[in-house]
């Protein structure tokens, strides 16, 4: 699901003191897609910097936490409200500068905090933070809310010195609203765009992360997946995108959806930039028991792990039913991927059939509809001054305020969550049950025993379709849904471009299985160098004779 087959359209596959402050709701009128007229971007001095780029820098004096913000913040007044118009960003920190100076005081007194120290990073409209900014899921309804707290997550990044420079667009309640949504829209921040054709899906729910990223507005970010949301936009913004174990980060103080299957992650350039989030990230936090339970093994620092010669031996799995054949130019890229890995020493087990993949996606959504009323309800309950305190409040709101909330499409999958009972139920319990067994026990772990694989490998989703308010995503296929069933880890790398489009390929395997899927990552990206940044090109780059 989310990987933008029929109804996985539904979780998304299935930003200078004058500057840095909030940026208000788009009017609905605003967000109506519009005729884009040829983009030159300008010359940022930070194009693809990288984190230890970018610390190389503050080392030397060249630069400050401050200046980086400052650029960061120009760079989102260039391209996000004018210029192309990405519509990435919800709003700036207006605290973003005061941070970004309290760093640059720790630095001068010698000390640094870590990697992230002074880095500008940008946090999904999910991830609750105890500040001036909303988090609000995309919605008019959580608007004024703000929370008390950090999420965990957001926590261990404001301890390891990053500078929290805004909230990212995204598919509105992370693309769990309607089965005829499109990628990257929400009521607060309209429609977000593909930096690489403007015409095109940013795709899943972390949709304004993965703009922001690839466009360099930001030096990473975090996203969050249920099925596809962080795997898709990676793929669609070419990025490195890692869905972790469900247990390596907290889920405590996110947006929920499930928690059978929600995570956060890193959004990135670079597989040493998406390692270094994650480690900063991850951590044992008690009051979410499954960061501490059934034999968690979150890293402090992942980066130990990258190896340019990580692929040699490395027995991969290439499962190609029905990962394969819904896309000529997925597949393409996808072939020539398999080729550079055996060039890389790899050891390919070509076909290896996944057991069950494709039986599990209706007992899957069964599953989601029952965790998000049950999780939906337990989290505005539990939110101060929200405004909405139910699902059953939250459909109300939304019909209330249709013109602002549903202009294009509705929320069916709201009213058919509401009409769910509680966890206890049978129907619920069945299909938490198959899907376990058959993404998991008979799933994943079976076909890597019987291979003795180290991961299995497949395109991650096809090349970025048009964006279409009227009908909704129209995604052909991808391979997000038996790890995110699962609860197991998945990276995507980008791998290549069909008519300027990215398209990138994945990794995954075994529960707690990122130290290795971020090696052969890692090595895969040293020995293609498939990225290049946008040009922010009106359309698709079609020639015809």
């Amino acid at each position: 699901m989310a990987d933008g087959i029929d109804r996985r359209t539904f979780l998304g596959s299935g930003l200078a003191a004058g500057i840095a402050g909030t940026i208000g709701p788009i009017p609905v009128a605003a967000s109506r897609l519009r005729k884009t007229a040829p983009f030159m971007p300008p010359d940022f001095e930070l194009e693809e910097a990288t984190i230890a780029d970018l610390q190389a820098r503050m080392a030397s004096g060249e630069h400050t936490a401050r200046s980086l913000t400052e650029s960061y913040l120009a760079r989102i007044e260039e391209l996000d409200r004018v210029g192309p118009a990405l519509r990435a960003l919800l709003e700036t920190n207006p605290d973003a500068l005061e941070i970004a100076d309290e760093r640059d005081a720790e630095r001068r007194a010698g000390r640094v905090r870590g990697t992230l120290h002074g880095i500008p990073i940008l946090l999904k409209d999910n991830i609750e933070t105890a500040d001036r900014m909303e988090t609000a899921a995309g919605s008019l309804a959580l608007l004024g809310a703000r929370p008390g707290r950090d999420a965990f997550a957001a926590g261990q990044l404001r301890e390891a010195g990053a500078v929290i420079l805004g909230k990212a667009n995204l598919s509105e309640w992370a693309n769990f609203r309607s089965t005829a949504s499109s990628s990257g829209w929400s009521a607060r921040g309209g429609q977000a765009k593909n930096p690489y054709a403007l015409d095109r899906t940013p795709c899943g729910s972390s949709s304004g992360s993965g703009t922001a990223v690839a466009a360099n507005i930001c030096a990473v970010a975090v996203g969050t997946e249920t099925d596809g949301s962080i795997v898709c936009p990676s793929s669609a913004n070419s990025l490195v995108g890692i869905k972790p174990t469900l247990g390596v980060v907290s889920r405590s103080g996110i947006v929920p959806l499930s928690h059978s299957q929600d995570t956060a992650g890193p959004m990135a350039r670079t597989v040493a930039d998406a390692a270094t989030l994650l480690g900063a990230m991850a951590g044992a936090d008690p009051t979410d028991p499954v960061t501490t339970e059934n034999g968690g093994r979150p890293q402090a620092d992942y980066t130990r792990f990258l190896d340019p010669r990580g692929l040699e031996g490395a027995r991969i799995g290439i499962p190609r039913e029905p990962f394969f054949g819904y896309s000529e130019e997925t597949d393409r890229i996808a072939e020539s991927a398999i080729d550079a890995l055996r060039e890389a020493g790899a050891v390919l087990v070509d076909p290896a059939a996944l057991p069950h993949a494709g039986e599990y996606e209706d007992s899957e959504y069964e599953v989601l509809l029952y965790d998000f009323k049950a999780d939906v309800n337990a989290y505005l309950a539990g939110r101060p001054g929200a405004r909405v305190r139910t699902l059953a409040d939250l459909i109300r709101f939304n019909e209330e305020r249709r013109e602002e909330e549903m202009p294009f499409f509705g929320q069916e999958i709201f009213v058919q969550a509401e009409e769910k009972g509680p966890l206890t139920e049978a129907a619920y319990l069945e299909a938490l049950e198959k899907n376990h067994r058959l993404s998991r026990v008979e799933g994943i772990d079976h076909v890597m025993d019987e291979h003795r694989l180290d991961a299995l490998f497949a395109p991650t989703t096809s090349p970025p379709w048009t964006i279409d308010l009227v009908n909704g995503d129209h995604g052909l296929g991808g391979c997000s849904t038996p790890a995110a069933v699962a609860g197991y880890p998945h990276v995507t790398v980008p791998a290549g471009y069909a008519f300027g489009l990215p398209v990138g390929v994945s990794f995954f395997g075994r529960a707690w299985s990122e130290p290795v899927l971020i090696r052969l990552a890692y090595a895969f990206e040293q020995a293609t160098k498939a990225r290049r940044p946008p040009r922010f090109a009106a359309t698709a780059e079609l020639v015809t004779s």
